[in-house]
């Protein structure tokens, strides 16, 4: 799993390996949010990994709550994808799964039949 994040005004979801399937960490990164002013609430899903942070954008920025963690050692920023970069990554791989799919019909069938089928499909 690597670190993911997604932000619009007043939320902020970030994924995070560190707090996946451990209770302890993950009430450890709740408690600590909840002390930086102008976060009003904190979710964190043990079983994704996921921690959802509503706050106030007049009091708080996203950028000080990353800083926030990654001092902590909750999220490491340079390894984290946006939501933009993970839909064009799965676009990416359907492209080149179809791509693949439809070019081994075609091979399949330009070469199913006698051996002078095979020798025209190379010409």
């Amino acid at each position: 799993m690597s670190y993911y994040i997604h932000q619009i005004p007043g939320r902020l979801r970030i994924k995070s390996p560190v707090v996946r399937r451990n209770e302890a960490v993950a009430v450890t990164v709740e408690t600590f949010l909840k002390t930086i002013d102008g976060i009003r609430s904190v979710e964190v899903n043990t079983l994704t990994g996921s921690i959802t942070i509503h706050y106030n954008p007049r009091v708080v920025t996203p950028e000080i709550v990353l800083e926030a963690l990654k001092c902590k050692g909750y999220f490491d920023a340079s390894k984290a994808k946006t939501h933009d970069q993970v839909i064009y990554s799965a676009a990416s791989n359907v492209g080149f799964f179809l791509s693949k799919t439809v070019s081994g019909a075609a091979l399949e069938t330009a070469f199913e039949g006698s051996a002078l089928s095979l020798i025209a499909a190379l010409i």
